[in-house]
């Protein structure tokens, strides 16, 4: 009976985190990224194939992008989760 639980659980863990999971471009739009950046021009801040072009080929731009926005250093913090934070960094790092 326990091991029939405890797989249930597993799969219902598995599939809300499934669930929960967004795309970067879905997370740019639900956390307000878009109101301050667009994916071509200027705004109030970069453009996001500017900032693709400016980290280009850097290993340890995704890392030290989160951080930035996570710790809210030279960019408004962001309330969203390391996944988040990741995923729309990643969305930002192929604009082209």
């Amino acid at each position: 009976m326990r091991t029939v639980l405890a797989a249930i659980a597993v799969v219902g863990t598995l599939v809300g985190g499934a669930a929960q999971a967004q795309s970067g471009a879905d997370v740019l739009k639900a956390k307000g990224c878009l109101g301050c950046h667009d994916m071509t021009a200027k705004k109030v801040g970069p453009a996001y194939k500017d900032v693709a072009a400016k980290y280009k080929g850097d290993k340890g731009a995704e890392a030290a992008l989160v951080a930035k926005i996570k710790e809210g250093k030279g960019h408004p913090k962001i309330a969203a989760s390391d996944d988040e934070l990741k995923a729309a960094v990643q969305a930002v790092l192929a604009a082209k």
